[in-house]
């Protein structure tokens, strides 16, 4: 009963089902099996057979593509809340991308059928399924644009101006954050190779826009560093 419960706390917490009733949640509910994955454990590749939808109740899921050389490029991270292969659901074409847990995760499966059925029944969730799946496009035309025109460097700037005004917190050097992985991980979400995140993390502190110890970053010159968005360097 406690599991059920939980179950419907976690399903009221998307943003896909914000708009039913307890009823509906209770009822959509049993059709959901909550399945736990541990850090970097796979939840299916690119090219599987969608078998459903996946809520997440806790953790943090990686969504990325892979190259045939092993590069990869991470399209989206996705927390509590959020949801994953929303698109093949629909148009029951295989995965279009792989995803993983970037830490201890828990996640409620909602199998394709199930789903469909519960859309059919509840044409507001469709309706919120197209603004997620939108949201993601509008993500990923980002993605191509940023990879298409700027370089590593603008790229590296992006984030860590978004960063540090999200997530800083002000101290008497500037807006210090932790990044949250490694710079092998921020390499495959700037679409390049960990060796060129390292020298342009170096080149922006030796330049006096940063200071980087370890995963912490202080952004110490936030104009200056906004500047390098809009130059051709």
């Amino acid at each position: 009963m406690a599991e059920q419960g939980n179950t419907v706390s976690s399903l009221g917490a998307a943003a896909l089902f914000s708009s039913l009733s307890p009823e509906e949640l209770r009822l959509l509910g049993e059709h959901a099996v909550r399945k736990r994955y541990g850090q970097g454990e796979l939840l299916f590749s690119e090219g599987d057979p969608c078998k459903g939808l996946h809520i997440i109740a806790s953790g943090k899921l990686r969504i990325f593509k892979s190259s045939a050389s092993g590069r990869e490029q991470v399209l989206a991270v996705e927390g509590p809340g959020g949801s994953v292969a929303e698109l093949p659901v629909f148009d029951g074409a295989p995965y279009p991308a792989s995803v993983s847990a970037v830490e201890e995760s828990e996640v409620l499966f909602i199998s394709r059928n199930d789903f469909r059925n519960f859309c059919l029944a509840h044409p507001e969730v469709a309706l919120k399924m197209l603004a997620v799946v939108g949201a993601r496009l509008r993500r990923l035309v980002g993605i191509i644009e940023e990879l298409s025109f700027a370089t590593v460097r603008q790229r590296l700037a992006s984030v860590l101006v978004r960063l540090a005004q999200t997530q800083g917190r002000q101290t008497g050097a500037g807006r210090e954050f932790q990044l949250s992985g490694t710079h092998q991980e921020l390499a495959q979400e700037l679409g390049t190779v960990r060796e060129l995140v390292s020298r342009n993390l170096m080149r922006l502190q030796a330049e006096g826009l940063v200071q980087v110890e370890g995963r912490k970053i202080t952004v110490v010159d936030l104009p200056g560093l906004t500047a390098i968005l809009d130059s051709s360097s």
